[in-house]
Formats: structure tokens, sequence, C-alpha cells
């Protein structure tokens, strides 16, 4: 379900870096280096894509990129979290995804970005000009193949997405929804069945083509099945996380 954007706080519109403009950064000191762009690449590649990087920061509630804006630019997400949304002709907000620390952002064709992107929270994120990373590609083929990696990651999910809209009832949805989280939480170093929703339920609603009394109303049941517990406000713990399973993937 598309969200009407009119009457939304006017820090929707803002766009621009919350601090200073793009700062010099040593990829070889990201403390998530194994999570994101740079995973697997040697000591060498990681210099020379260091040599390229710039380091941007984004208050919460700024606009990173628009959808159709030229996509000279792309971004490792490093710290904070990224709602991508995609906006229909009457003015109606479509979440289609969300960016944690290690996702790469910006993918696409040179045309322009096919989504618009948005902090959620205060973000920190590395900076590459296509121009200059394609040029790293005919001498660091890693590169090349750790960026064809994430495309087809990035296939994947949408492939999931479709079937999530397309096939499940919001229980199964909400359900999926929490176990990916928990999955991402994980890789990341998290709690085991900790999960962190940085986004509000509004989000969570528009991600999943549900209504906010349907959230709210799902998450309450999962709760009173002892399957989820909400320690505050954005973190949950996934007390049966089989039990989740069996309703995201009924027989």
């Amino acid at each position: 379900m598309a969200v009407e954007l009119k009457g939304l706080p006017k820090a929707r519109a803002k766009r621009g870096p919350w601090s200073t403009p793009c700062a010099a950064h040593d990829c070889r000191a990201c403390e998530i280096r194994g999570l994101t762009f740079c995973a697997g690449l040697d000591e060498n590649e990681v210099a020379t894509l260091s040599s390229i990087s710039r380091r941007m920061h984004f208050a919460k509630r700024h606009i990173i990129f628009q959808e159709g804006d030229s996509a000279d630019v792309v971004y490792n997400v490093t710290k904070g979290a990224v709602r991508l949304f995609k906006l229909t002709p009457d003015g109606r907000r479509q979440v289609t995804g969300f960016l944690l620390p290690g996702d790469f952002l910006g993918l696409g064709s040179r045309k322009g970005y096919a989504y618009g992107a948005e902090a959620i929270t205060e973000v920190e994120l590395c900076r590459f000009e296509r121009d200059k990373l394609e040029t790293l590609f005919e001498s660091h083929r890693g590169l090349e193949r750790r960026l064809f990696e994430i495309a087809n990651d990035e296939l994947a999910v949408a492939q999931d997405q479709m079937l999530l809209l397309g096939r499940k009832t919001a229980k199964e949805r909400m359900a999926s929804f929490l176990l990916k989280l928990s999955e991402r939480e994980e890789l990341r170093g998290g709690r085991d069945g900790a999960v962190y929703l940085p986004m509000v339920q509004e989000d969570i609603a528009d991600y999943l083509g549900l209504t906010i009394e349907t959230v709210s109303r799902t998450i309450s049941q999962l709760k009173r099945d002892g399957l989820i517990r909400q320690s505050s406000s954005h973190e949950f713990e996934l007390l049966s996380t089989e039990g989740l399973e069996d309703i995201s993937e009924p027989m």
C-alpha cells in the first residue's frame, strides 16, 4: 500500500549532507569492512579503492538522492539505516527496501537512479564516483566480481519481495520480515534472535503492502502467541524462530 505524502513533516523534503562535505576515508580502517563492497578484496585492492572513496554524513530524514537523479555516484552504508522508495504520479510513496551498515546503494542505469533514498537515522556513507570505480575494474577484477555479486543479491531480494506482496497473508509477511531482519542483525554481530527496527510502523506497512493498523494488530498477535517480545520502541526479541518460520513458510 503506497502512503500519501501530503501532510508529512517538511523534514522529508530536505536534501543534502547533514554536516561537512565529503572527507577522505581509509577503507582499511573500516570496522564493518567484512560486510561491505570491500569484503574479500586483498590489501592492494582495498588501498586503491580507498583512494577514490569519500565519507558523507546525512541527518535523519534527509534525502540522499531522488528517483531520476543522475546516477553518477554509488555508496556503501557504514552507519545508520536508509529507506528506499518510489513515488507514484499522484505523490504517494512506496517503500521498496531498507539498507543497513554493509549494504550497497545506488546500483542501476546511468540514466538515473531507479528509486529514491532517505536517511531513517543519522547515516554515514562511503561515496564512490561511478567513473572512477569503473576505471578501477580494468585493473582490479576482484572489484568487478564483487559488484556483480551485489547485483545478484539485489535481484534475489526483489524476487523475495514480489513473493511477499503477492502471495503471503499479513501474518506471513510480518513473520518473514522479522526473520530476515534477524538474519541481517546476526551477520552484523548482533545477538541471536534480536531485531532492531529503526523504521516506524508506517514504513513497515508501506513496505509490506499493509495498513498501519494491520501492522500494529499483527505485531500484537505475535506477542500474544509468545513468538516475539518487544524490549523497546525499536527492539524486538524473537522468542521462537521455528514458530515464525512455520508461519512465514506454511505447508
